[in-house]
Protein backbone atom coordinates (compact mmCIF):
# COMPACT_ATOMS: atom_id res chain seq x y z
CA UNK A 1 0.00 0.00 0.00
CA UNK A 2 1.21 3.20 -1.41
CA UNK A 3 1.23 5.93 1.44
CA UNK A 4 0.29 9.54 0.98
CA UNK A 5 2.04 12.25 2.76
CA UNK A 6 1.48 16.01 2.79
CA UNK A 7 3.82 18.33 4.21
CA UNK A 8 2.57 21.89 5.47
CA UNK A 9 2.98 24.87 7.23
CA UNK A 10 0.68 27.92 6.22
CA UNK A 11 3.43 30.04 6.95
CA UNK A 12 6.12 30.53 3.90
CA UNK A 13 9.15 30.36 5.02
CA UNK A 14 9.39 27.73 7.15
CA UNK A 15 11.97 25.33 5.30
CA UNK A 16 9.50 22.70 4.22
CA UNK A 17 10.22 21.92 1.00
CA UNK A 18 13.61 21.68 2.16
CA UNK A 19 12.15 18.85 4.63
CA UNK A 20 10.51 17.25 1.78
CA UNK A 21 13.29 16.77 -0.64
CA UNK A 22 15.67 15.79 2.51
CA UNK A 23 12.87 12.88 3.67
CA UNK A 24 11.85 11.79 0.30
CA UNK A 25 15.79 11.24 -0.79
CA UNK A 26 15.95 9.65 2.87
CA UNK A 27 13.09 7.51 2.22
CA UNK A 28 14.41 6.43 -1.46
CA UNK A 29 18.50 5.70 0.16
CA UNK A 30 16.57 3.02 1.97
CA UNK A 31 15.40 1.64 -1.50
CA UNK A 32 11.45 2.86 -1.06
CA UNK A 33 10.18 4.47 -4.18
CA UNK A 34 9.65 7.37 -3.89
CA UNK A 35 7.62 10.60 -5.56
CA UNK A 36 8.14 13.76 -4.67
CA UNK A 37 4.97 15.95 -6.18
CA UNK A 38 5.56 19.78 -5.97
CA UNK A 39 1.76 21.35 -5.50
CA UNK A 40 3.31 24.98 -5.27
CA UNK A 41 1.98 25.74 -8.92
CA UNK A 42 3.47 29.20 -10.11
CA UNK A 43 6.75 28.86 -6.78
CA UNK A 44 7.55 25.80 -7.35
CA UNK A 45 10.82 24.53 -5.53
CA UNK A 46 11.42 21.07 -5.37
CA UNK A 47 13.63 21.24 -9.12
CA UNK A 48 15.81 23.46 -7.52
CA UNK A 49 16.33 21.84 -4.16
CA UNK A 50 16.84 18.14 -5.47
CA UNK A 51 19.03 20.03 -8.43
CA UNK A 52 16.94 18.60 -11.49
CA UNK A 53 15.46 22.09 -12.82
CA UNK A 54 17.56 20.92 -16.14
CA UNK A 55 15.74 17.87 -16.88
CA UNK A 56 12.07 19.17 -16.18
CA UNK A 57 10.38 18.52 -19.58
CA UNK A 58 6.80 18.00 -18.91
CA UNK A 59 4.71 19.37 -15.59
CA UNK A 60 2.00 18.03 -13.50
CA UNK A 61 -0.38 20.43 -15.74
CA UNK A 62 0.92 19.03 -19.00
CA UNK A 63 -0.05 15.53 -16.92
CA UNK A 64 -3.76 16.70 -16.47
CA UNK A 65 -4.08 18.46 -20.40
CA UNK A 66 -3.26 15.07 -21.86
CA UNK A 67 -0.35 16.84 -23.39
CA UNK A 68 2.07 13.78 -22.39
CA UNK A 69 1.49 10.32 -20.41
CA UNK A 70 2.20 11.16 -15.93
CA UNK A 71 5.46 8.89 -16.82
CA UNK A 72 6.56 11.68 -18.97
CA UNK A 73 6.23 14.11 -16.60
CA UNK A 74 7.73 12.26 -13.78
CA UNK A 75 11.39 13.55 -13.53
CA UNK A 76 13.90 10.66 -12.36
CA UNK A 77 17.17 11.65 -10.46
CA UNK A 78 19.89 9.86 -11.35
CA UNK A 79 21.58 9.66 -8.42
CA UNK A 80 18.75 8.53 -6.42
CA UNK A 81 17.19 5.83 -9.09
CA UNK A 82 14.32 4.59 -5.97
CA UNK A 83 13.40 9.05 -6.41
CA UNK A 84 11.37 10.88 -8.76
CA UNK A 85 9.57 14.20 -8.80
CA UNK A 86 6.35 15.48 -10.19
CA UNK A 87 7.42 19.30 -10.69
CA UNK A 88 4.72 21.63 -10.72
CA UNK A 89 4.00 24.28 -13.92
CA UNK A 90 6.22 27.12 -13.01
CA UNK A 91 3.97 29.79 -15.27
CA UNK A 92 0.62 28.72 -14.07
CA UNK A 93 -1.64 29.58 -11.39
CA UNK A 94 -2.68 27.19 -8.52
CA UNK A 95 -6.04 27.71 -10.01
CA UNK A 96 -4.93 26.18 -12.94
CA UNK A 97 -5.65 22.67 -11.60
CA UNK A 98 -8.54 21.61 -9.55
CA UNK A 99 -8.17 19.08 -6.11
CA UNK A 100 -10.08 16.24 -8.02
CA UNK A 101 -7.59 16.57 -10.73
CA UNK A 102 -4.71 16.55 -8.28
CA UNK A 103 -6.46 13.54 -6.83
CA UNK A 104 -6.29 11.15 -10.31
CA UNK A 105 -2.70 12.15 -10.53
CA UNK A 106 -1.82 10.84 -7.16
CA UNK A 107 -4.19 7.76 -7.45
CA UNK A 108 -1.82 6.88 -10.43
CA UNK A 109 1.05 7.38 -8.56
CA UNK A 110 0.28 5.58 -5.81
CA UNK A 111 0.11 2.58 -8.00
CA UNK A 112 4.04 2.45 -8.73
CA UNK A 113 5.46 4.21 -5.54
CA UNK A 114 5.78 3.38 -1.80
CA UNK A 115 5.74 6.97 -0.79
CA UNK A 116 3.87 10.12 -2.32
CA UNK A 117 5.14 13.26 -0.90
CA UNK A 118 3.06 16.41 -1.29
CA UNK A 119 4.73 19.69 -0.95
CA UNK A 120 2.31 22.48 -0.37
CA UNK A 121 2.89 25.44 -1.28
CA UNK A 122 2.16 28.07 1.77
CA UNK A 123 -0.98 29.37 2.82
CA UNK A 124 -4.85 27.70 3.12
CA UNK A 125 -5.92 28.48 -0.37
CA UNK A 126 -6.37 27.00 -3.44
CA UNK A 127 -3.24 25.34 -3.59
CA UNK A 128 -3.18 24.13 -0.09
CA UNK A 129 -6.67 22.48 -1.09
CA UNK A 130 -4.87 20.70 -3.98
CA UNK A 131 -1.82 19.51 -1.78
CA UNK A 132 -4.32 18.06 0.74
CA UNK A 133 -7.04 16.39 -2.06
CA UNK A 134 -5.23 12.67 -1.82
CA UNK A 135 -3.28 12.79 1.22
CA UNK A 136 -4.01 10.19 4.06
CA UNK A 137 -1.32 11.44 6.36
CA UNK A 138 0.37 15.02 7.25
CA UNK A 139 3.77 16.52 8.75
CA UNK A 140 3.31 19.51 9.74
CA UNK A 141 6.60 21.61 9.50
CA UNK A 142 7.03 24.25 11.96
CA UNK A 143 9.78 26.73 13.09
CA UNK A 144 9.61 27.46 16.87
CA UNK A 145 8.65 31.05 16.21
CA UNK A 146 5.55 32.60 17.62
CA UNK A 147 3.65 33.07 14.13
CA UNK A 148 5.00 30.11 12.31
CA UNK A 149 3.29 27.82 15.48
CA UNK A 150 0.06 30.18 15.28
CA UNK A 151 -0.47 29.19 11.56
CA UNK A 152 0.66 25.49 11.71
CA UNK A 153 -2.36 25.33 14.66
CA UNK A 154 -4.58 26.96 12.19
CA UNK A 155 -3.51 23.74 9.50
CA UNK A 156 -3.56 20.97 12.01
CA UNK A 157 -7.57 22.33 11.93
CA UNK A 158 -7.99 22.24 8.40
CA UNK A 159 -6.64 18.73 8.05
CA UNK A 160 -8.95 17.21 11.02
CA UNK A 161 -11.92 19.11 9.24
CA UNK A 162 -10.42 17.21 5.95
CA UNK A 163 -10.72 13.90 7.79
CA UNK A 164 -6.64 13.88 8.07
CA UNK A 165 -5.96 13.04 11.43
CA UNK A 166 -2.80 11.20 10.96
CA UNK A 167 -0.72 14.42 11.56
CA UNK A 168 2.85 14.31 13.10
CA UNK A 169 5.01 17.11 13.82
CA UNK A 170 8.71 18.61 12.76
CA UNK A 171 10.16 21.21 14.59
CA UNK A 172 12.69 22.73 11.97
CA UNK A 173 15.73 25.38 12.12
CA UNK A 174 16.14 25.05 16.22
CA UNK A 175 18.84 26.97 17.90
CA UNK A 176 19.88 25.47 21.00
CA UNK A 177 21.54 28.29 22.19
CA UNK A 178 18.70 30.77 21.49
CA UNK A 179 16.26 28.41 23.71
CA UNK A 180 18.61 28.37 26.98
CA UNK A 181 18.20 31.63 26.57
CA UNK A 182 14.95 32.07 26.11
CA UNK A 183 15.16 33.81 23.38
CA UNK A 184 13.41 30.99 21.26
CA UNK A 185 10.39 28.65 21.82
CA UNK A 186 11.76 24.96 23.25
CA UNK A 187 10.37 21.99 21.64
CA UNK A 188 8.23 20.81 24.75
CA UNK A 189 6.92 24.97 24.31
CA UNK A 190 5.62 23.86 20.33
CA UNK A 191 4.40 20.53 21.65
CA UNK A 192 2.42 22.37 24.43
CA UNK A 193 0.51 24.67 21.85
CA UNK A 194 0.17 22.01 18.79
CA UNK A 195 -0.71 18.72 20.93
CA UNK A 196 0.09 16.22 18.01
CA UNK A 197 3.08 13.96 18.18
CA UNK A 198 6.12 14.58 17.32
CA UNK A 199 8.49 12.80 14.39
CA UNK A 200 11.39 14.84 14.11
CA UNK A 201 13.60 17.86 15.25
CA UNK A 202 15.87 19.24 12.48
CA UNK A 203 18.31 21.97 13.72
CA UNK A 204 19.70 24.97 12.09
CA UNK A 205 22.70 24.40 10.27
CA UNK A 206 24.06 27.09 7.51
CA UNK A 207 25.38 23.49 5.80
CA UNK A 208 21.42 22.57 5.20
CA UNK A 209 21.86 25.89 3.18
CA UNK A 210 24.66 25.49 0.90
CA UNK A 211 23.42 21.82 0.22
CA UNK A 212 20.02 23.26 -0.70
CA UNK A 213 21.87 26.13 -2.71
CA UNK A 214 23.75 23.22 -4.66
CA UNK A 215 20.91 21.12 -5.30
CA UNK A 216 22.19 18.07 -3.67
CA UNK A 217 19.95 17.33 -0.46
CA UNK A 218 22.44 17.11 2.91
CA UNK A 219 21.38 13.64 3.70
CA UNK A 220 22.65 12.59 0.31
CA UNK A 221 26.59 14.61 1.41
CA UNK A 222 29.41 12.60 2.06
CA UNK A 223 29.54 13.75 5.75
CA UNK A 224 27.00 12.80 8.63
CA UNK A 225 25.76 16.15 9.94
CA UNK A 226 23.85 16.56 12.71
CA UNK A 227 20.95 17.84 10.64
CA UNK A 228 21.27 15.24 7.92
CA UNK A 229 20.98 12.49 10.97
CA UNK A 230 17.72 14.00 11.89
CA UNK A 231 16.43 13.67 8.26
CA UNK A 232 17.51 9.98 8.34
CA UNK A 233 16.03 9.55 11.86
CA UNK A 234 12.39 11.27 10.67
CA UNK A 235 12.79 8.74 7.33
CA UNK A 236 13.59 5.76 10.27
CA UNK A 237 10.36 6.70 12.34
CA UNK A 238 7.97 6.86 9.20
CA UNK A 239 8.95 3.43 8.58
CA UNK A 240 8.27 2.00 11.76
CA UNK A 241 11.44 2.11 13.54
CA UNK A 242 11.68 3.21 17.23
CA UNK A 243 14.36 6.22 16.92
CA UNK A 244 15.55 7.72 19.96
CA UNK A 245 15.68 11.53 19.06
CA UNK A 246 19.05 13.88 18.97
CA UNK A 247 19.67 15.59 21.81
CA UNK A 248 20.61 18.77 20.07
CA UNK A 249 20.91 20.79 23.51
CA UNK A 250 23.57 18.13 24.81
CA UNK A 251 25.24 18.53 21.46
CA UNK A 252 25.27 22.46 22.06
CA UNK A 253 26.16 22.40 26.12
CA UNK A 254 29.36 19.93 24.86
CA UNK A 255 30.64 22.43 22.10
CA UNK A 256 30.12 25.09 24.49
CA UNK A 257 32.21 23.38 27.00
CA UNK A 258 35.10 22.55 24.56
CA UNK A 259 35.25 25.89 23.78
CA UNK A 260 35.26 27.06 27.04
CA UNK A 261 38.00 24.31 28.20
CA UNK A 262 40.28 25.62 24.86
CA UNK A 263 39.89 29.31 26.38
CA UNK A 264 40.82 28.19 29.83
CA UNK A 265 43.93 26.03 28.68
Amino acid sequence: MSRIIVTTSGKGGVGKSTVTANLGTALAMQKRKVALVDADFGLRNLDLLLGLENRVVYTALDAVAGQCRLEQALVKDKRQPHLALLPAAQNRTKESINPEQMKGLIDVLSKTHDYIIVDSPAGIEMGFRNAIAAAQEALIVTTPEVTAVRDADRVIGLLEAHGINNIQLIVNRLRPEMVQLNDMMSVDDVLEILAIPLIGIVPDDERVIVASNRGEPIVAGRKLTLPAMAFLNIARRLEGEQVPFLDLMAAHNNLVNRIKRFFRS
